[in-house]
C-alpha cells in the first residue's frame, strides 16, 4: 500500500481529509498508486527524471556563485483540483487581474484612487517600479499586465489565499507544460479515467493575447520573445514558449529601431516587429532610456513604444502591481473599481510604513515573516520563528531605516501534499501559481505550477532554494 505509513499531521492535507480517508477527487489516484509496488513507483519516478534530463528541462541557480544549471525536480504524485474548486479560483483570478489593470491605468492617468484616499500617493510614488514616463500613455486595450502568475496558498482550514502577484516577467509555465507531457506518458490510462482538463493549448492562447496587442491591425502580426540570453535562469522557458508559439526568439542585438519602428534582423533583411513578449525587466530593456550599462536591451525601444509603433508585454511600469506593499491595498482596489468583495482572500499584512503597524512588527519579529518589497524568489526574507536574534536585530534596523521597503505577515502553515521522498511518501508543503492571460478577454488555462518544498518542514517552495514541482490536474467534473 503506497500510503500505509503516511502521516497527515496537523496541516491541511490536499489529499487526505482524515487518516486513511481521501477526498473524493483523489480516490482514483489513490487506487492506482496502491496498485504499484514501491519498486514500480520508484522506477516511474526515475523515468520522469530521465525524461526531464533528456529534454533539457532545467533552470539556472545563481546563488551558488557558479551559475549551476540543474534539472528541475519533479514529483510523481499530481495535485488534483475538482471542477467546482477551480471555478472559484478562476472567478477570483479574473476579478483580481481586472482590478489590477484598472488600478494601473488609473495610477498612470487620473489617479482617482489616490484622490479618494484609498491608496496613499507616497506609496505609489516611492515604488521602485513606478515609471513617470508611462504617465498618460495609452496602452493597447488599457491592459498593462498581459501575463500574470498569481501565487496561491491554502491555510490551515483549506481556504485559498493570494500570496503575491507576479506581473512583470512571471516564469514557470514551461514547467507546467513539460510536467503534463511527462505525466501523460507515465500514467496515460489514469489521466484519461480521471477526466483531466487539457492545458496544451496555452501557447496558442498566449499567442492570441500577444497578437491582440499589435498596433498594426493585420492578419498575421509579427510577435517575438525577447530574452536576456542563454545564461538567464529561465532561458529554457523562453525557447520553449517561442518554439511552441511558432515565433522567433531574439536577443537585444537581433533588434534595431529605425525611425521609431522596431525591426528584426534576418537573413532576408529587416522585418518589422509588432509585439515583443519581453522577458527582460524594465531597467534593462532600453539603454537610452533606463540603465545605460545594459547590454540586454534595444536602444530606442521605449521611443518606439511611446510612439505606439510596437507593443510590449507586459507593459513597462506594470511592476507596481508586484510591489509587496501594494499587495496590502488590492482588496480595496477590487471594492473600489468593481464594487465587489474579493473572491480570493489575502494573507493578513502589516506595513512598517504605517506607524502602529511598525511598532507591532518590531515587537513581534520572532512570530512574523518579513519580506523586502522588491525581492522575489524567496530572497530578502526573515522567517521569524526560525530566525536568530542577530538576524532579527539586523532586520529591525533595516525596517527602521527604510520602512517603505518591507511588509510583514504571520506565518501561514501552507497546505501539504503527499510527495515521494526517497523510498517513502511523506507530506510536503506546496503552493500554486496559475497563469492568467489578458487580451481581448481574460483566459486562464485550467491548471498551473504546483511548487513543493522538498526539504522536510520547509515552507520555501522556490526552485532556487530546493523546491520542486508537481503536475496539477483540474478535473472536468
Amino acid at each position: 500500500m503506497a500510503f500505509e505509513a503516511y502521516k497527515k499531521e496537523d496541516f491541511f492535507d490536499e489529499m487526505f481529509r482524515a487518516e486513511d480517508d481521501v477526498f473524493p477527487h483523489y480516490e482514483k489516484l489513490r487506487v492506482r498508486l496502491d496498485e504499484l509496488s514501491r519498486s514500480e513507483m520508484m522506477e516511474r519516478q526515475r523515468r520522469l527524471d530521465h525524461s526531464f534530463l533528456e529534454h533539457g528541462v532545467t533552470f539556472t541557480v545563481y546563488a551558488d556563485g557558479q551559475g549551476t544549471e540543474r534539472i528541475f525536480p519533479f514529483d510523481l504524485i499530481p495535485r488534483v483540483i475538482p471542477a467546482a474548486e477551480w471555478e472559484m479560483i478562476e472567478r477570483g483570478l479574473t476579478q483580481r487581474i481586472t482590478a489590477l489593470n484598472l488600478f494601473l491605468h488609473d495610477i498612470y492617468h487620473e489617479r482617482q484612487i489616490v484622490r479618494d484616499g484609498k491608496v496613499p500617493a507616497e506609496i505609489v510614488d516611492s515604488c521602485e517600479h513606478y515609471l513617470p514616463a508611462m504617465e498618460n500613455v495609452a496602452v493597447p486595450g488599457g491592459i498593462y499586465i498581459h501575463i500574470c502568475g498569481t501565487d496561491l496558498i491554502r491555510d490551515h482550514e483549506g481556504n485559498y489565499l493570494v500570496l503575491e502577484d507576479n506581473g512583470r516577467c512571471p516564469s514557470g509555465v514551461s514547467y507546467v507544460l513539460a510536467n503534463r507531457q511527462a505525466m501523460r506518458r507515465v500514467f496515460p490510462r489514469l489521466y484519461r479515467r480521471m477526466g483531466v482538463r487539457r492545458i496544451d493549448h496555452y501557447p496558442e492562447e498566449l499567442l492570441r493575447s500577444l497578437q491582440f496587442l499589435s498596433p498594426r491591425k493585420q492578419d498575421d502580426p509579427v510577435c517575438v520573445v525577447l530574452t536576456p540570453g542563454i545564461y538567464n535562469s529561465a532561458y529554457f522557458e523562453h525557447t520553449f514558449l517561442a518554439r511552441e508559439m511558432g515565433i522567433e526568439i531574439v536577443e537585444g542585438k537581433d533588434l534595431i529601431v529605425v525611425d521609431n519602428v522596431v525591426h528584426m534582423r534576418t537573413t532576408r533583411g529587416l522585418v518589422r516587429v509588432d509585439v515583443i513578449y519581453r522577458r527582460i525587466d524594465d531597467d534593462f530593456i532600453d539603454p537610452q532610456f533606463f540603465r545605460k550599462d545594459s547590454l540586454l536591451g534595444v536602444p530606442g525601444l521605449m521611443n518606439a513604444y511611446l510612439h505606439g509603433n510596437v507593443a510590449l508585454a507586459n507593459a513597462p511600469g506594470a511592476g507596481i502591481a508586484d510591489d509587496k506593499v501594494m499587495y496590502y491595498y488590492v482588496p480595496d482596489m477590487i471594492r473600489y473599481y468593481l464594487d465587489q468583495e474579493p473572491i480570493l482572500g489575502s494573507v493578513p499584512t502589516y506595513l512598517p510604513a504605517v506607524e502602529e503597524d511598525r511598532q507591532y512588527i518590531l515587537d513581534n519579529l520572532d512570530k512574523l515573516v518579513v519580506k523586502a518589497a522588491g525581492e522575489s524568489g524567496g530572497y530578502g526574507m526573515l522567517m521569524g520563528p526560525t530566525s536568530t536574534r542577530s538576524a532579527r536585530r539586523e532586520f529591525a534596523e533595516r525596517i527602521k531605516e527604510d520602512p517603505r521597503n518591507f511588509v510583514a505577515q504571520p506565518v501561514i502553515s501552507l497546505s501539504r501534499h503527499p510527495t515521494i521522498c526517497g523510498s517513502r511518501i511523506e507530506g510536503r508543503h506546496i503552493d500554486f501559481r496559475p497563469f492568467v492571460l489578458s487580451g481581448d478577454d481574460v483566459r486562464i488555462v485550467p491548471g498551473g505550477l504546483t511548487r513543493v518544498a522538498l526539504k522536510k518542514g520547509s515552507l520555501v517552495v522556490n526552485s532556487s532554494q530546493g523546491g520542486g514541482s508537481k503536475d496539477t490536474w483540474v478535473l472536468n467534473e
